[in-house]
């Protein structure tokens, strides 16, 4: 029995070195040195320095002198990483239009001026419930309020969402899309 027992032990601390120890350390010292940005969780610092947030997460802004994103799908805490999921409200479930017509209210007393049709990635969440981006369009349709609430010309606030666009990954894939937590914090570090 002893045969048979020993290359057993030998086999599962061998593979438990492999697999639980030099393996995690070969991973974690590549990705530090190939991709230490993507490794680190992709965190995007204010001005001082300090991280405040992800930009692979979205974030919660409510201040009209902010661009808002998607809606959250994940509760209790809205932009909450751990509880990533999709509403799994359909079109045809009554919750979800009043969420929309609720989400259509706010954004029309935030800004009374603006007529415009509201986009739809501003009024429902994406499938992961956490998507930090939004359309130009979204962008574009929130410009006039954040101009008016921060006091600065509204062609400013266009050019900083020009600037702020990424294109479509090697020209094909995905649509153009604006990172909000990125877009506030060069809202924030603008000088007049």
């Amino acid at each position: 029995m002893f045969t048979q027992l020993k290359p057993a032990v030998i086999m599962l601390f061998l593979w438990t070195a492999i697999t639980g120890a030099i393996y995690p350390m070969l991973v974690t010292v590549l990705s530090q040195g190939l991709f230490p940005s993507q490794a680190n969780g992709s965190l995007l610092k204010n001005a001082q320095g300090k991280p405040v947030g992800s930009a692979l997460i979205g974030q919660p802004f409510s201040d009209t002198r902010y661009f808002w994103g998607r809606p959250s799908a994940t509760s209790p805490i809205p932009d909450n990483g751990a509880a990533s999921s999709g509403s799994n409200l359909g079109p045809t479930n009554p919750a979800l239009a009043d969420a929309i017509k609720a989400r259509i209210q706010a954004l029309k007393e935030a800004d009374p001026k603006n007529q415009a049709a509201v986009p739809i990635d501003l009024v429902t969440a994406s499938g992961s419930g956490l998507d930090p981006h939004i359309s130009p369009a979204a962008a574009r349709y929130q410009l006039n309020r954040i101009a008016q609430a921060r006091r600065i010309s509204a062609a400013k606030v266009s050019e900083l969402i020009e600037a702020h666009t990424e294109k479509r990954f090697w020209g094909l894939l995905g649509e153009p899309r604006v990172n909000v937590l990125k877009l506030n914090l060069a809202l924030d570090g603008m000088w007049f």
